[in-house]
């Protein structure tokens, strides 16, 4: 936690807050903090600075809160992710909030599980955990966005031609002829497909949407691992 990310309820007072649970503890037994230690914070959608702790306790600390700084520029990219497997989906989410993605819509495709959509993972408690974790690693505030659309033909015809206006719209897929550019500065939209890819039919209508396909090379890359090598490969602003 390279950032303490402060909530509304967390506020006493426009100038104090109090922590508990998961970043109480990483006060105690990461930083080891004590009265009178500054530590760096900031508040959702807000400002960042520092917290002078005034009382820490096994139950709560509480902090005089300096907030001046704004949070890093957001990329101007709309990621449209293919619902990963569970089991690494909160790491997907949290590289998300790290990289400086705002814009994250989930879709369905057709080697994407029905189970995978019961996860509780998405459930609003769980993504704005594993997003304040994200934002919390990269020193940012700004929460990003998550929209769910469980149907992929619906979503391609009816709400993603809109999505790609003014921007460079890309879909990731091996084996396709242009590789993924480097080094934007415009909008974009970019879209990545489950394990195993989309389907060709898939890889068509996001075509017919406005998007250009493109490949990261021959070899083929875990979602995980795709995510930060495309975004970061597409803007500068992340190396």
């Amino acid at each position: 936690m390279n950032l303490a990310l402060l909530l509304d309820e967390d506020f006493v007072s426009p100038d104090r807050a109090r922590l508990q649970g998961r970043r109480l503890q990483h006060l105690k037994t990461v930083l080891k903090a004590s009265a009178g230690d500054r530590i760096p914070v900031g508040r959702v959608n807000g400002l960042m600075g520092y917290g002078e702790v005034l009382k820490l306790n096994d139950s709560e600390a509480e902090l005089q809160l300096t907030l001046e700084t704004p949070p890093p520029a957001a990329l101007p990219l709309t990621l449209i992710l293919a619902m990963p497997r569970p089991k690494m989906f909160r790491r997907v989410l949290q590289t998300c909030a790290s990289l400086g993605v705002k814009d994250i819509w989930l879709i369905n495709s057709y080697k994407v599980e029905k189970s995978f959509w019961q996860t509780p993972w998405l459930s609003d408690d769980n993504l704005r955990e594993n997003l304040t974790l994200g934002l919390e690693q990269s020193k940012d505030t700004v929460m990003p966005q998550v929209h769910i659309r469980k149907l992929f033909k619906p979503f391609v015809e009816d709400e993603l031609p809109a999505l790609l206006e003014g921007k460079r719209a890309l879909v990731a897929h091996p084996g396709m002829a242009a590789p993924c550019p480097t080094h934007l500065n415009e909008s974009a939209a970019l879209c990545i497909g489950p394990e195993g890819g989309f389907t060709d039919y898939e890889v068509g209508k996001l075509e017919e949407a406005g998007c250009q396909s493109v490949h990261l090379g021959p070899r083929i890359l875990r979602v995980e691992t795709a995510v930060p090598v495309l975004v970061s490969r597409l803007f500068d602003a992340c190396l």
